[in-house]
C-alpha cells in the first residue's frame, strides 16, 4: 500500500525508535501525528518535520480514545513504552518488575480498545510495538520481556475480535530482534549486560550482526505496511541482517 496521505498516528514518536518511524513515514508522505509526554520533544519534532502532536500519556485511556476518536487514522502505531530499571531477579521490587507492564501493557490495551471500540475504518491497520525480549527473555529486566509477549499476544486477540464482528481491521506485532542503541531501552539494556560481561555497550550489540539504528528500523516498518507480502502476517521480526522476517503468518 502507499502511504502518501495516509493518516497515521505514532504513539512515542518523539525519540528512540518511535522518532525513526516517523523520519520513514514523514518521507513517504504520510500525514503524521506524534502523540507523547514531551512537549519540548514534540516542538522540536513538528519544527523540523512538520508533524502534528499531541501532549499526552498513553496509559490515559480516556486520552487513548479521544485521540483515536478525533483521528480515526488509516493506521496506527503503537510503540510508546517505558525504559526497565536493570537488575538481578532478585534485587528488584514488584514495582520495578512490573514497570512495563503498568505502562507498555496498559497503554496497548487501551489504545487497542479504541481501535476497535471506535471502531477503525475497514481495512486500517494497527502496529503493535514488543521486543525480542518477547522470544526468549531478558533475564536482567525483570517483567519486560513477560510485557512485550503480552503485546504480541493482545495483536493476535485483537484480530479475533476484529474477525468476529466483521471489522477489517488488522491487528500485527513488530519485533525488533536486537538491541539498539540511540534508544532508551537499547542503551540501558546494553549497558547493563555488556557491564555485567566487562566489554562496552558496542561490543555487545555487535553479537547482533548488523546494526539497525532508529532510522533503519523505521524503514523496515515502512517495509511491513507498503509490501505486500507483509499485508497478512500476524508477527515480524526486523533486525539489520535479514530485515523483515514473517514470524507468525495468519490464522488459517
Amino acid at each position: 500500500m502507499s502511504l502518501k496521505d495516509k493518516t497515521i498516528v505514532v504513539t512515542g514518536g518523539s525519540r528512540g525508535l518511535g522518532l525513526g518511524v516517523v523520519e520513514a513515514l514523514v518521507d513517504r508522505g504520510a500525514e503524521v501525528t506524534v502523540v507523547a509526554r514531551g512537549t519540548e520533544a514534540l516542538n522540536a519534532i513538528a519544527a523540523r518535520l512538520g508533524v502534528a502532536t499531541i501532549a499526552a500519556d498513553v496509559t490515559d485511556e480516556a486520552a487513548a480514545h479521544r485521540i483515536v476518536g478525533d483521528i480515526s487514522p488509516d493506521i496506527l502505531i503503537l510503540n510508546a513504552g517505558t525504559t526497565p530499571l536493570m537488575g538481578r531477579l532478585d534485587r528488584l521490587t514488584w514495582r520495578d518488575f512490573s514497570a512495563a507492564w503498568e505502562t507498555d501493557v496498559k497503554a496497548g490495551l487501551y489504545w487497542i480498545q479504541a481501535a476497535l471500540k471506535l471502531p477503525l475504518k475497514p481495512g486500517s491497520r494497527v502496529l503493535v510495538g514488543s521486543s525480542g525480549a518477547a522470544v526468549g527473555g531478558s533475564q536482567m529486566s525483570g517483567g519486560y520481556g513477560g510485557a512485550k509477549r503480552m503485546l504480541w499476544f493482545m495483536a493476535k486477540y485483537a484480530n479475533g475480535v476484529s474477525q468476529d464482528d466483521r471489522l477489517g481491521i488488522r491487528f500485527q506485532a513488530i519485533v525488533p530482534r536486537m538491541m539498539i542503541l540511540g534508544t532508551g531501552v537499547g542503551d540501558t539494556a546494553a549497558g547493563a549486560y555488556a557491564g555485567s560481561m566487562g566489554i562496552t555497550p558496542e561490543a555487545f550489540v555487535a553479537r547482533f550482526g548488523a546494526p539497525m539504528p532508529p532510522r533503519a528500523f523505521g524503514d523496515r516498518v515502512v517495509s511491513v505496511l507498503e509490501d505486500p507480502r507483509f499485508a497478512d502476517g500476524v508477527v515480524f521480526g526486523l533486525n539489520g541482517d535479514d530485515g523483515v522476517t514473517v514470524m507468525e503468518g495468519a490464522a488459517a
